[in-house]
């Protein structure tokens, strides 16, 4: 009988030692792990989260707080529980929801909770669609209500009907069309802007050369109390057809009439004058301008070729290029634009075929 209590006696011992073996052992782990896992022990960056400020400035600089210390000199995000209705103030800054990424270069803003990366400074033609307002138009493209309205003849009270175009231009302030006698010193002084700033907005040279019929943007610029109207009157036969074709789009940025033919079909000059200027841009294609003995200058796009030089005089009906479909365009069509005076195009409706005979 004894020996019998000896050996559960010896193996209790064995379990109990192996039990208290295997509690140690795994409370170890336990430890191991969670010291592991503590933040003293990982090696990850910290998220780095934008204070928040209502003074964001939006340009080619480095957004700034109000301490002046650069927030996005690298993608960060910015975070904020809730979108903020107090944001949405004059400077057409807007509530967001977190998180959202954000880029160095912010250049302009929607509504829609988000922020659009883009350098672009093209003027733009809004066509209104039901139900918008002017305020929240302005906030669609990210730019003061005054501009919208000082941009499109318009007033506070003004009405805005679906289907009517607005010109949208690519910042706040204002825009001016030069004419005889501008100088960039005297625009800016009358719109309350810069000359630095009116020269590198607008890509001119250097030394802020300027052309009658130039659209120059003033950022930030202010429209006066008594802006003059500069509209020379033309008499009915003071142009002419600048080619044959039929009227493809109606009036549109700026002052223009679309006429559609053939590629290569010939364009004319509508009146006597001097070459302006002749060059590519990015929207027009291939265009030439004439400056025209009344100050009025004509506007001729997406041209195949160009047959006339800077500062060669032309009589009324010489040829002075080809229809094409250069920039921005979807077919063959010249883009025949009127600075100064009304365009006498526009009596004609869409579907209308232009013609000498």
């Amino acid at each position: 009988m004894r020996n019998f209590w000896t050996k559960i006696w010896d193996t209790f011992k064995k379990r109990k030692k192996l039990s208290l073996f295997s509690l140690g052992f795994c409370f170890s782990i336990l430890l191991v792990t969670f010291f592991l896992n503590s933040p003293l022990f990982k090696n990850e960056p910290a998220q780095v989260v934008a204070p928040y400020t209502k003074n964001l400035i939006i340009g080619t600089q480095p957004v700034k707080n109000q301490s002046n210390e650069d927030l996005f000199l690298q993608p960060l995000v910015f975070q904020r529980e809730h979108p903020d209705p107090g944001l949405i103030q004059n400077n057409s800054l807007v509530g967001f929801s977190s998180p959202l990424s954000v880029s160095s270069q912010i250049l302009a803003m929607k509504t829609e909770t988000e922020l659009e990366v883009s350098g672009d400074k093209e003027i733009k033609e809004y066509i209104v669609k039901e139900g918008d307002s002017l305020w929240q138009i302005s906030d669609k493209f990210g730019i003061s209500l005054n501009t919208i309205l000082w941009a499109n003849d318009l007033n506070q009270n003004s009405i805005i009907k679906s289907g009517q175009k607005l010109i949208i231009l690519p910042v706040s302030g204002a825009m001016h069309l030069v004419k005889n006698g501008d100088t960039l010193n005297q625009i800016a002084k009358t719109y309350k802007g810069e000359v630095e700033e009116i020269i590198a907005f607008n890509d001119l040279l250097e030394d802020g050369k300027i052309y009658i019929g130039d659209l120059l943007v003033i950022p930030g610029g202010q429209m006066p109390v008594s802006p003059q109207i500069f509209s020379v009157p033309l008499g009915s036969s003071y142009f002419i057809f600048p080619c044959k074709g039929k009227v493809s789009q109606g009036l549109h940025w700026y002052n223009a009439i679309d006429i559609a033919n053939d590629c290569g079909s010939p364009i004319y000059a509508v009146a006597v004058g001097e070459i302006q200027r002749t060059g590519w841009d990015g929207i027009g294609g291939n265009f030439i301008r004439i400056l025209h003995p009344n100050g009025v200058v004509t506007y001729y796009g997406h041209l195949s070729k160009i047959l006339v030089e800077v500062g060669e005089d032309v009589s009324q009906g010489a040829m002075i290029g080809y229809m094409g479909q250069t920039g921005r365009t979807t077919g063959c069509h010249l883009h025949f634009d009127v600075r100064g005076a009304q365009n006498p195009l526009i009596k004609y409706s869409v579907g209308s075929y232009l013609s000498w005979k």
